[in-house]
């Protein structure tokens, strides 16, 4: 590779979100809005999907409100979004919910459908979408605990659900049209857990990060087991789920 041919790569990398249409699932949330931030500042043009009907403003670093279409949704009706997402060129799916300790039917309900089986359905659905002139991505936020303790059982088990159902799907979905990344994120302070050890906007920064250097796994956290544990978790599924699963 020449030196013309590197500079050209890196500025590629460095300029991959200008121009391009991101939607980012679970805007309103700490990491969403951290999110919508790095975007902005990375020159993207941005979808803000919430499950609230409240007017959404999220402020640039200089302090003034950051431009983005604002589209109210709810888990279930994801192929209502099919119009808008094919003006996309990137999905985030950001959004969830902690039922912390509760273990109730509704809330086995309500974990399972906005934490594993919504992101499954989007996912299916930006995959079936007409190709675009340059690849689409999707990131999915699987969470840190697909395979660590979260203190929430539920949690655990949905996201569980959720990081398998990517590892089996990807072995179709993934390709020329389609770039899947996984966020394997720790704990972050948020709604959801106001005890965690790193910012929103941290975490948001590190992603962007490892984006440009175009990773599919995806891992921000203080915990050094899991960037050991994480990419055997997935080799050892895709082995797996290749080996006895088909088309």
């Amino acid at each position: 590779m020449t030196h013309a041919d590197g500079n050209a790569q890196l500025r590629m990398r460095l300029e991959r979100f200008q121009g391009r249409t991101v939607a980012v699932t679970g805007a309103s949330g700490s990491l969403g809005q951290a999110l919508v931030r790095q975007l902005h500042q990375a020159g993207a043009q941005l979808i803000a999907l919430t499950s609230s009907e409240a007017p959404l403003t999220i402020l640039c670093s200089k302090g003034q409100p950051i431009p983005l279409e604002q589209v109210s949704w709810r888990c279930g009706a994801e192929d209502e979004l099919r119009t808008l997402l094919n003006r996309c060129d990137v999905l985030v799916i950001n959004h969830g919910v902690n039922c912390h300790g509760d273990r109730s039917p509704a809330a086995v309900e309500r974990s399972l459908e906005i934490n594993a089986l919504s992101g499954w359905r989007l996912l299916e659905l930006f995959a079936s979408l007409e190709p675009r002139g340059q690849q689409r991505e999707i990131w999915i936020n699987t969470s840190e605990a697909e395979i660590q303790a979260a203190v929430s059982p539920l949690y655990e088990i949905s996201k569980r659900l959720e990081g398998q159902l990517l590892s089996l799907r990807s072995l179709d979905l993934a390709g020329p049209n389609l770039r899947i990344r996984r966020l394997v994120l720790g704990p972050f302070r948020s709604a959801l857990n106001p005890m965690g050890l790193m910012s929103a906007d941290f975490v948001a920064g590190e992603i962007l990060r490892q984006v440009r250097w175009d990773w599919g796994l995806i891992i921000v956290t203080p915990n050094p087991l899991t960037y050991v544990l994480m990419p055997l978790t997935t080799l050892s599924r895709w082995l797996y789920f290749r080996a006895v699963s088909r088309s």
